[in-house]
C-alpha cells in the first residue's frame, strides 16, 4: 500500500534485481487515485487498485473508516497474500483490516521515519529537527515494523540510526532519511519474508 512510490520503487527494484528473495508483488493499492506509486507499479506490470476512501465516507459518514478498511481486507484476502508492506501509506489502518489479516496469519509491516517510541505519527522528520535545534536529540533514524493498532509501535524489525549534522536544513535532513529509508524498506521486506512460518514462492501487496 503506497502514496508517491519511492519507496515501492526501492522494493520493486530490490526483488527484480534478487535482492528481496523469494518474493512477487502481486498488487499496489493506494488511498489516492493521482499516487505515483500506482504509475510506477504499472510500469513494472504489477496490478493496481485505488481503494478511494470518500465513497466511503459518503455511504458510512459514522463507521466510514471500519467500513473502508474491512473493503480493503476484502480485496488483500482475495489475492492470498503472505505479507502486506506499508510503503508511504499515511492512513492509519483499524482493527477492521488487522484483525481480517491476522487471522489469516498476514503480517502487516510499514516504514517509519524515527526510531522506535521517539516521534511516532505524522511529520516525524520535522519533530526530529525541530528537537535537535532545541538540543533534546543528537541523531533520529528509520525503522521497519509490524504493525499493530498504536500507530508506529509495533515491533522493530530493522533499525537505523542517522546522525543529525549542525547546520542542516530539514530539506537535507529529508533527503538524507529518504535515502536512508530505501535501505531500511528492502531489509525490512526481506527479514518479513524470513520471519514467516513457511517461506513464501511469494505474494506480497
Amino acid at each position: 500500500m503506497v502514496a508517491q512510490g519511492t519507496n515501492l520503487q526501492a522494493i520493486i527494484d530490490a526483488v527484480k534485481s534478487g535482492q528481496i528473495q523469494n518474493a512477487e508483488i502481486v498488487r499496489v493499492v493506494s488511498n489516492r487515485v493521482k499516487a505515483f506509486g500506482l504509475q510506477r507499479a504499472r510500469d513494472a506490470g504489477i496490478p493496481t487498485f485505488y481503494h478511494n476512501l470518500m465513497k466511503y465516507r459518503e455511504l458510512s459518514p459514522e463507521n466510514f473508516r471500519e467500513a473502508y478498511d474491512e473493503a480493503l481486507a476484502e480485496l488483500i484476502l482475495g489475492d492470498n497474500p503472505n505479507l502486506v508492506v506499508c510503503a508511504g501509506y499515511m492512513l492509519i489502518v483499524t482493527e477492521a483490516f488487522l484483525n481480517p489479516m491476522a487471522k489469516a496469519g498476514i503480517p502487516a509491516i510499514n516504514l517509519h521515519p524515527a526510531l522506535p517510541g521517539a516521534f511516532n505519527g505524522i511529520n516525524a522528520i520535522q519533530r526530529a529537527h525541530q528537537a535537535f535545534q532545541e538540543g533534546k536529540i543528537t541523531k533520529t533514524g528509520c525503522m521497519m515494523h509490524y504493525v499493530i493498532t498504536e500507530v508506529d509501535a509495533g515491533e522493530p524489525l530493522v533499525i537505523k540510526e542517522l546522525d543529525i549534522q549542525q547546520g542542516e536544513t530539514l530539506a537535507q535532513l529529508e533527503e538524507r532519511m529518504h535515502n536512508l529509508e530505501w535501505v531500511a524498506i528492502v531489509e525490512g521486506v526481506q527479514r518479513a519474508i524470513n520471519n514467516l512460518s513457511e517461506v513464501p514462492t511469494g505474494p506480497m501487496e
